[in-house]
């Protein structure tokens, strides 16, 4: 057979790979957000698990499962926590409207009086329903697609676990760098994955619990709950954190609450978030820092497509993408030094 069949039949092989790879990446966008749970959960609990296997002298097998328990305790479970704690206080809302309407008309007043906005708070309203709207899809949804993505997730994250020498090997062979390049993508994007959960994590905590000790210390209702909702909200670098509290303000000065209005305001631009510098700085000096920009661009790219954790895959994704760019960019000069090294012996 001549060396045209062959590249002829070669060809077709690849536009059939092409077309088929299309295909699965098509059917399996519904549950793209598993897929990079799996891998995110792979990356970080990694070292607790070689070392579950490793000093330890566990079975693969039991390491993976309490990998997989804890996991579920730690990050999962809160996410949960919170669409419950949304759905129970929209149910209070609707159960008592006429509470609302002499707090919306309040505010109201309160900022056309003294802020000479008076229509703030439609504007306000308008902003928040859609992006309640996009951050909780499965308020709507329903528990069945977020039970489906659990259980795919959890499943593929055991096996590549129980496997993780084959899996890691399968990688570095089928990836598109050389190996030391395929071995510094995965350096970095492990540091990229701290500093975009951990890193990110940890400013929201703070942020959160500093939120839900100011409405405690000022008597507004609910502090536990406004404070949960700021940790997910402060994924949002500068803005997350006062989308809560300023709300909390008007509405403690709109009811002639000056002490409590004015006090939430100055710790909430102070300390609230001030902090998230100071903890930015701490942590770019153990892992990378990720630039608000790809947090902003990320959660913006995000949130339509995985709902509430697009607050947290959406900046990854920009991440992973800026940073396969990057890998790209040093293959592609290192290949070109090269060819013109050879071109030089050559001559």
């Amino acid at each position: 057979m001549s060396i045209y069949n062959y590249k002829q039949r070669n060809i077709i092989v690849l536009a059939i790979l092409i077309i088929l790879g299309c295909f699965i990446l098509y059917s399996l966008r519904t549950i793209a957000g598993s897929l990079l749970s799996t891998i995110v959960l792979y990356t970080i609990f990694r070292p607790v698990f070689l070392h579950m296997i490793g000093p330890w002298n566990m079975k693969r097998w039991l390491a993976a499962i309490i990998i997989i328990v804890l996991s579920l305790v730690i990050i999962v479970l809160p996410f949960l926590a919170l669409s419950l704690m949304v759905i129970s206080k929209i149910t209070e809302f609707n159960q008592d409207p006429m509470r609302i309407k002499v707090i919306m008309q309040k505010i109201d007043d309160f900022a056309g009086s003294e802020l000479n906005q008076p229509d703030l708070l439609d504007k306000g309203l308008g902003k928040l329903n859609t992006l309640a709207a996009e951050l909780f899809p499965s308020i709507l949804g329903g528990a069945a697609s977020v039970f489906l993505g659990l259980l795919v997730m959890y499943f593929l994250l055991y096996f590549m676990f129980v496997t993780y020498e084959e899996f890691e090997g399968g990688l570095l062979k089928y990836a598109p760098f050389n190996e030391q390049n395929a071995i510094r993508f995965a350096t970095e994007l492990k540091t990229t994955t701290y500093s975009n959960v951990l890193g990110q994590g940890c400013i929201a905590i703070v942020q959160g619990a500093l939120v839900s000790l100011t409405f405690f210390a000022f008597g507004v209702r609910d502090p536990i709950f406004w404070g949960v909702i700021s940790t997910f909200l402060s994924f949002l670098p500068v803005v997350g954190a006062p989308v809560v509290f300023v709300p909390a303000a008007l509405i403690e000065l709109a009811n002639g609450n000056s002490t409590a209005g004015w006090g939430i305001l100055l710790v909430g631009f102070i300390i609230i978030t001030n902090i998230d510098n100071v903890l930015r700085l701490l942590i770019a000096k153990r892992v990378a820092d990720t630039h608000p920009i790809i947090t902003v661009v990320g959660v913006i790219i995000g949130i339509p497509v995985f709902g509430i954790i697009g607050l947290v895959f959406g900046p990854l994704l920009l991440s992973y993408f800026i940073l396969t760019i990057r890998i790209y960019e040093t293959s592609k000069l290192a290949s070109e030094r090269l060819e013109r090294i050879k071109s030089v012996e050559d001559e």
